[in-house]
C-alpha cells in the first residue's frame, strides 16, 4: 500500500459534511458501502449539479484523484473523497491507464475494444492490473492519499453481470472468476478500490476522533 501525507493537521467537529467527488453510480456505491458507519454527512456531485467536469489531466491516477478532490473541497468548503482509478495491462505498455475512463464511449464498447487489442495474446501474457488512488482533502488544502493495486488477467471474452467498466474481462485467479461474477461483498473484499476505501476509512476515522489537545 502507497500512502502519503501533505501538512496533515486535523480537525475535530460535531457531524462534517464529506463530498464524494463522483458522477459513476457504480463506484459511488462501493464508495458508500465501504464507508458505512461512519459519522458524516455524505455529499455527492449530485448534490452539486452547477459543477462542470472535473480535471482529469494529471500524468498519475494519484495525480487525478487529488486535483478532482481540491476542486471539489475548494467550490463546496467541505471535506472532500475523490478516487481515480483504472487498468493497466502489462502487453499494451499499462494502457489504457489513466484514461481507462475514457477508452471508449460506454462500458461495453471499452471491454469490447480492449478485447480486440488482445485478440492475438496467448493466456500467459493477458496480465493486468486495477489501480484506485484515493485523495481526500481538507477544507484547509490539507492532503492525504493511498493507492491499491490488484492483479489478474484479462479473460478471453465478458463473464458475469455485476459491477460496471472493465470488470466483465478482468479475471481473477484466487476466486477463479471475474470481477463481474463477484459478489458486491467479495468485490470489496479484493478488489484495488475496496482496499484503497479501507485505508482511506482509517484516515476519516481519525478526523472524527481527533481532539485537539
Amino acid at each position: 500500500m502507497l500512502v502519503k501525507n501533505r501538512d496533515i493537521r486535523l480537525f475535530s467537529q460535531s457531524v462534517m459534511k464529506l463530498v464524494i467527488a463522483t458522477r459513476n453510480i457504480g463506484k459511488l456505491a462501493e464508495i458508500k458501502e465501504l464507508l458505512q458507519g461512519l459519522d458524516f454527512e455524505i455529499k455527492t456531485l449530485a448534490d452539486y449539479p452547477e459543477f462542470g467536469e472535473l480535471p482529469e489531466d494529471g500524468t498519475t491516477f494519484i495525480e487525478n484523484a487529488t486535483k478532482k478532490a481540491i476542486t471539489v473541497a475548494k467550490l463546496t468548503g467541505h471535506l472532500t473523497l475523490a478516487d481515480d482509478s483504472g487498468l493497466e495491462v502489462t502487453v499494451l505498455g499499462g494502457a489504457p491507464g489513466i484514461k481507462s475512463a475514457r477508452y471508449a464511449k460506454n462500458d461495453v464498447e471499452r471491454n469490447k475494444k480492449l478485447l480486440d487489442a488482445l485478440k492475438l495474446i496467448p493466456w500467459e501474457q493477458r496480465t493486468a492490473r486495477f489501480v484506485c488512488a484515493i485523495a481526500i482533502v481538507q477544507p484547509n488544502g490539507n492532503i492525504q492519499t493511498v493507492q491499491e493495486t490488484c492483479d489478474g488477467f484479462i479473460a478471453f471474452e465478458p463473464q458475469g453481470t455485476n459491477g460496471f467498466g472493465f470488470d466483465p474481462i478482468f479475471y481473477y485467479p484466487p476466486l477463479g472468476k471475474t470481477f463481474a461474477e463477484l459478489s458486491r461483498t467479495e468485490k470489496s473484499k479484493y478488489s484495488h478500490r475496496g482496499k484503497a476505501l479501507r485505508a482511506a476509512r482509517k484516515i476519516l476515522e481519525q478526523l472524527i476522533t481527533y481532539t485537539p489537545s
